[in-house]
């Protein structure tokens, strides 16, 4: 454990709404043009995420969320949920219509290659070192599911993100352009990114 902090898998259900407000508040400029930024976004994010495709950051208490690192895997991510939760919180047409405008910011998983869901570090909690100890744990984690390199995506309007992922040694690899898009998401493109890490054979995630 680091100073004021722990690295752990998943997070506690009692912090479920607490996971769901700083993914949307770290993502917003991604989300709120689809979700809106009422309590039906909160709700949609609280049902969907999904614990056992995380790592996070945890006080010494265990009573406060200070940042979390999602990831994909053939077996599902931490955004999950589908149309039904979609409709469920914005109706049928209004989750038709999301649904499909979500799906463009879809990124599909490639052999060998773990797939960052999104980093966010409270802003209390920033200056600690977090963003660092959850990079180095997902590497750890990548390994263990036998992935020799690890991949996101930022959005031009994240430079804080990209400084850190740069400081951690990934790399640019392409970059992705909206075009009119921009208007409605609120970035202009996004920036694809790699690290190699050292993985051995293909094994299974620690239990």
């Amino acid at each position: 454990m680091a100073d004021g902090f722990r690295i752990v898998s998943g997070f506690p259900e009692g912090l479920r709404g607490e996971a769901a407000a700083l993914y949307f508040s770290a993502f917003a400029d991604k989300l709120a043009p689809v979700l809106g930024r009422d309590d039906r976004a909160l709700a949609f994010l609280s049902c969907i995420l999904n614990p056992e495709f995380c790592l996070s950051a945890l006080s010494p208490d265990d009573r406060r969320l200070l940042g979390f690192v999602g990831f994909k895997t053939a077996e599902g991510a931490l955004t999950g949920g589908g149309m039904a939760d979609l409709a469920r919180h914005y109706g049928r047409l209004g989750g038709l219509w999301r649904g499909l405008l979500l799906s463009l910011l879809e990124r599909q998983l490639e052999p060998k290659i773990f797939l960052l869901d999104g980093i966010a570090v409270a802003p209390e909690a920033r200056g600690m070192g977090i963003g660092t100890a959850l990079l180095d744990a997902v590497e750890e984690e990548a390994e263990r599911h036998g992935c020799r390199t690890i991949r996101l995506d930022v959005i031009d309007t994240n430079p804080r993100a990209r400084a850190l992922y740069e400081r951690r040694g990934y790399e640019p690899v392409s970059v992705e352009r909206l075009g009119p898009l921009r208007h409605l998401f609120g970035f202009a493109s996004a920036t694809r990114m790699q690290k190699a890490v050292a993985a051995g054979e293909d094994t299974q995630p620690a239990a």
